[in-house]
């Protein structure tokens, strides 16, 4: 029931119909609510200690924020910084808050985009629903800079920098706020980042905007280590299962069906707990997920389950820019 609402609120979103028309009212309160939240964030010109990058999103569900967090994460031991994440971990459930997540712990005490940051990047990642505790927490490893992974409209955090990830597809969908619509907040608050990252190929775009590109990595086998290259992998196997539960699954299974696979989908919401019946398929093609999928699911399938990660790629020029903000915001 949960799924299918979802389901017919996306393609209202993302759609042509007028089935939400009824909803106008609502998202018109929610875009004075969040401009009034803006705005006295604003007055209160809150300054963190150390540089703290937000990297986030104004449209519900995924947009390719994490791939994006962890090329800045690289980008920045390149050059010689330390960086420590914070995350709200949606479905963590450690025994307290804030928590620091390790590599070795588990999605359910962890969270899952926490935990796979934690075991992809080698960072310090700290998680709370009030993201300011988490920052404070962040700071007691004395990072030089601090990523926040989410948390745009998290206006008790203060922070030196902004960057919108969109999706190039999805976009802003019928440009509405929520319920009507996706987004979070009005769509001018994209005039008013330090950036915005187009996840994929699109012709018009704003001029702020920075194209990613979602390269494909390899291919792992979580219960051996196994790593084989896409044409490896591609040499062996034809026909996949592929397990998604992504803010945008088809991205990730279109991601499969441009490098020659036949894909059998299988989406779940985002942030699902999965249960092995769950992932119990009559044939033996194998199971390829997302990483972030892996942390919850890779134990329940055992040597059937693939990892596809991938890389993201933007220009060089953008991480100078951001990391000379950061760092400029810092001496001063």
């Amino acid at each position: 029931m949960k799924q299918a609402l979802a389901t017919w609120l996306e393609q209202g979103w993302y759609g042509t119909g007028k089935r939400l028309l009824w909803l106008l009212p609502l998202s018109a309160l929610v875009a004075r609510v969040a401009r009034k939240r803006l705005l006295r964030f604003r007055e209160q010109a809150l300054v963190p200690t150390v540089p703290v990058l937000v990297v986030g999103n104004i449209t519900v569900g995924g947009t390719g924020k994490t791939p994006l967090v962890e090329a800045l994460c690289a980008q920045a031991a390149q050059r010689g910084l330390t960086v420590a994440i914070i995350s709200r971990g949606y479905g963590a459930s450690p025994p307290y808050f804030p928590w620091h997540v390790t590599a070795e712990q588990t999605a359910d005490v962890a969270g899952d985009e926490p935990l796979m940051l934690a075991q992809k990047t080698q960072a310090p990642v700290f998680i709370a629903p009030k993201r300011q505790a988490a920052l404070q927490a962040a700071l007691s490893t004395n990072p030089d800079v601090v990523i926040s992974d989410d948390g745009l409209q998290h206006y008790a955090l203060p922070r030196t920098a902004e960057i919108v990830v969109l999706d190039a597809k999805r976009w802003l969908g019928n440009g509405r706020c929520l319920p009507a619509g996706p987004l979070r907040e009005p769509a001018q608050r994209l005039q008013e980042v330090d950036w915005i990252v187009v996840n994929g190929q699109r012709q018009v775009q704003p001029p702020n905007a920075v194209t990613m590109v979602l390269e494909a990595g390899h291919f792992w086998q979580p219960s051996t280590g196994k790593r084989l290259s896409p044409e490896e992998f591609i040499a062996q196997f034809s026909r996949v299962h592929g397990v998604a539960g992504i803010g945008h699954p088809e991205r990730f299974f279109k991601s499969l069906e441009a490098l020659g696979l036949a894909v059998i989908p299988h989406a779940f919401p985002d942030h699902h707990s999965y249960t092995k019946a769950e992932l119990v398929f009559a044939d033996d093609n194998p199971i390829v997920m997302t990483d972030k999928d892996a942390v919850k699911a890779s134990p329940l399938v055992g040597e059937r389950g693939w990892v596809f990660s991938v890389n993201a790629k933007l220009p060089d020029a953008f991480f100078d820019a951001v990391f000379e903000q950061l760092l400029k915001e810092d001496a001063t």
